[in-house]
């Protein structure tokens, strides 16, 4: 299975006043480029969620590179780097899309809920789920 990356044009209301990229906007395309990724992994949050499962973010990290600005694109890989069936710990590299330089790199981490708020293991109450995610986890999914 091969994956494209999340593909964000960066806007205006985006920048701050030195005309970068806000700090905090790293941290929503990460969620965005999540979602595209589950979408294209065939296991997206609509489907998560009809089938009883939540994945909140518990922690989430993000470590700033080089400056993006308005109206740069981007494009945003994204890897399952643990996934234990109870926990996933997804990471994120933000790269230029004209140049390839890297503007940020990061990672959330995730449990799994049931629809009462309480921890679940994957493997036991969806192991469709289970199965496809760790068949994802630590491999390249960009490859050529």
């Amino acid at each position: 299975m091969r994956f494209t990356p999340y593909r964000h044009l960066v806007q205006y209301y985006e920048t701050d006043q030195m005309g970068v990229v806000h700090h905090s906007n790293y941290i929503r395309w990460f969620e965005e480029a999540r979602v595209s990724f589950m979408d294209q992994m065939g296991f997206g949050y609509n489907e998560m969620e009809k089938a009883g499962v939540s994945s909140p973010v518990i922690e989430a990290r993000c470590v700033y590179r080089t400056s993006a600005r308005f109206h740069d694109e981007v494009l945003v890989f994204t890897h399952i780097d643990l996934f234990t069936g109870t926990r996933m710990t997804v990471s994120y590299r933000v790269v230029d899309a004209a140049d390839g330089s890297l503007r940020a790199e990061g990672e959330t981490r995730h449990c799994f809920l049931n629809r009462a708020g309480r921890p679940i293991s994957l493997k036991r109450d969806c192991p469709a789920a289970f199965a496809l995610f760790g068949e994802l986890a630590e491999q390249d999914l960009y490859a050529e």
